[in-house]
């Protein structure tokens, strides 16, 4: 007998043995056991997550010699013919291959009469979608008022090329791309039925390769069976994919970590010699520093091999969170530019240079000095274009969090604007306003420049003369650090402990490094060693965050109001009825 396919092998012959889709399969189990059974159904879905199976499975159910089952037999001559492909009631149609009105009207010339030999004649329609509009038209008016012996199956990967007229004719049920990890378990339980050895590892290769397909991954396991001689090993997946070693994926994320652009260009040119695909391996990339992340974040999250576990971890310490998120937003515009560039591999030697350009000054000082980039010590303030555009990219990973988003809305708050010279300090610090929209990137003063009240103040612990919203901006702080500072207002200044404030909506905000940052960066502000507190608290009143959003919103009232009382605009609304839309005006950014 001749090999058959593990695809058609294995393809399931009821409800019970589908993989996923539950959310598909209990309404269709619900009806057949309640009766409650609709003339057309439409199943959609990307290729081969199982739109065409389940219309045979209920065409099964409907004509099962049992009686209508949402549990067929399996084993009368209706289920056997259908499981075969020639039950004569069953009618399949390729709409890819005919699309023609006049085809489509030889179909249903045949929809009068009865079945020959099951309960109902069934329609089964795939790639509907392919019809012309003129067969959609002549499909119409059976499918509104068919014959109650006709049962309409359609299937289609693209609803939306579909008449909203034959739409809403149908109950519409949409099959979801399978998790890589079902797909991996799976061909699992299929090996262990088949008696076929296989790596765990190569399995999931296979299933992440799938894309969301049952199909694609068994067609695949066909061919990774074929290709491994009857075994499916890790090694021989990876180069019938096209892939590299995860060796050679760790070693591009240590070159970059390491800030030595001599290593970084060798351990790409040991990559090309492979001939991969640079896509696949920038997608290796991501979904590495995703893992370095997790472990960063949540440790017991990483889901990995032993081995690959202990140099994420590894990784996760060597490297700042802040830089890994920063590389991880590079990779991802890498992924989406690379098809663009002619020269793949120059392509992705450019990513992984722009992870290395957009590092922080101290960071690539400490890797060329041989100490590690996430040092304690607080950050020395980038210069020139990096500096700005290492601000940009920061801003735009923490845009989600909740205390930075009307800021970030607002657009002038994103570009940090020249450095300026900060105006001489008053020397009463009664006479010293409070400013109501803090400087976003003020440069720290030196030492012997900082205003001898508020260090006075600091001395005696009177926290009522120390203006935070001064002090933040004198700290010279940069990215989270001063996200974080920010968002806090000063409670204490007592035993050499700097106690802040931050609202529990903010406490996402917090990380050690970063308190570690503040922290120095106060003691060296003050000359002495403090110790940085942070009291989370359910509201937090006056913070310089908060200043910056009430600056925004009154530079926004006052455009509205300008445009409001603007001579054209009135004559506008008092000739035509015109209205200002809100939101529509933007004030101007100041130089």
């Amino acid at each position: 007998m001749s090999y058959q396919v593990l695809a058609r092998k294995w393809r399931p012959r009821n409800f019970e043995q589908m993989v996923g889709q539950t959310h598909v399969l209990r309404a269709l189990v619900n009806a057949l056991e309640e009766d409650r059974l609709h003339h057309a159904y439409l199943f959609t879905g990307t290729r081969g997550v199982g739109k065409t199976t389940v219309a045979r499975i209920l065409a099964k159910c409907l004509n099962c010699e049992t009686g209508i089952t949402a549990r067929p037999c399996g084993e009368c001559a209706a289920c056997r013919e259908i499981d075969e492909g020639r039950f004569v009631d069953l009618i399949e149609v390729d709409a890819a291959s005919r699309t023609k009105v006049e085809d489509t009207r030889e179909l249903l010339d045949n929809v009068q009469y009865a079945p020959t030999r099951g309960r109902f004649k069934v329609y089964l329609i795939d790639e509907v979608h392919m019809l012309s509009g003129h067969s959609f038209n002549a499909l119409l008016k059976t499918l509104e008022e068919p014959p109650p012996h006709v049962k309409f199956l359609l299937a289609t990967t693209d609803p939306q090329k579909l008449p909203v007229t034959i739409l809403s004719r149908c109950l519409q049920f949409s099959l979801k791309r399978m998790p890589a990890t079902m797909i991996s378990g799976h061909l699992t339980h299929i090996l262990e039925q088949e008696g076929i050895r296989a790596d765990a590892a190569a399995l999931d290769q296979i299933a992440v390769a799938a894309d969301g397909s049952m199909r694609d991954a068994l067609s695949l396991l066909d061919q990774a069976i074929a290709f491994g001689g009857g075994a499916v090993t890790d090694a021989e997946v990876r180069d019938m994919l096209g892939g590299i070693s995860r060796e050679h994926v760790f070693g591009l994320l240590d070159a970059v970590a390491a800030g030595e652009g001599r290593g970084l260009i060798d351990a790409v040119a040991r990559v090309a010699e492979q001939a991969p695909d640079f896509e696949g391996v920038l997608d290796d990339l991501i979904a590495l520093l995703h893992q370095v992340a997790l472990a960063q974040i949540v440790p017991e999250a990483v889901d990995s091999v032993e081995s690959d576990a202990a140099r994420i971890c590894a990784l996760a310490e060597r490297l700042s969170p802040e830089d890994v998120q920063l590389y991880y937003q590079i990779a991802l515009l890498g992924r989406r530019d690379l098809p663009l560039n002619p020269n793949p591999q120059a392509g992705f030697e450019m990513v992984l240079l722009r992870m290395q350009a957009f590092r922080p000054v101290e960071a690539s000082a400490a890797a060329g000095g041989g100490a590690s980039p996430r040092a304690d010590a607080a950050p020395a303030a980038p210069s020139g274009e990096t500096a700005n555009a290492r601000d940009e990219a920061l801003a735009a990973v923490s845009a989600a969090r909740p205390a930075q988003k009307k800021t970030i809305e607002s657009g002038p708050a994103l570009r940090p604007p020249a450095p300026t010279t900060p105006p001489a300090p008053d020397p009463s610090p009664a006479a010293r306003p409070v400013p109501a929209t803090p400087v976003v990137e003020a440069p720290a003063a030196p030492m012997a420049a900082q205003p001898t009240a508020v260090a006075e103040a600091a001395s005696a612990r009177d926290v009522s003369d120390i203006n935070w919203h001064t002090l933040v901006n004198q700290l010279g702080l940069r990215a989270m650090a001063r996200s974080l500072a920010t968002n806090c207002s000063l409670k204490a200044i007592e035993g050499g402990r700097v106690t802040l404030m931050l609202a529990r909506a903010q406490e996402s905000l917090r990380t050690r490094s970063v308190e570690e940052r503040i922290e120095k960066a106060l003691s060296d502000h003050f000359g002495e060693p403090l110790k940085l507190v942070i009291e989370i608290v359910d509201h937090v009143e006056d913070t310089p965050a908060q200043a910056v959003e009430r600056g925004v919103a009154e530079r926004q009232q006052a455009a509205e109001q300008s445009i409001a009382e603007d001579s054209v605009a009135r004559a506008l609304r008092e000739t035509f009825g015109a209205e200002l839309i809100p939101g529509s005006v933007k004030p101007l950014t100041s130089k």
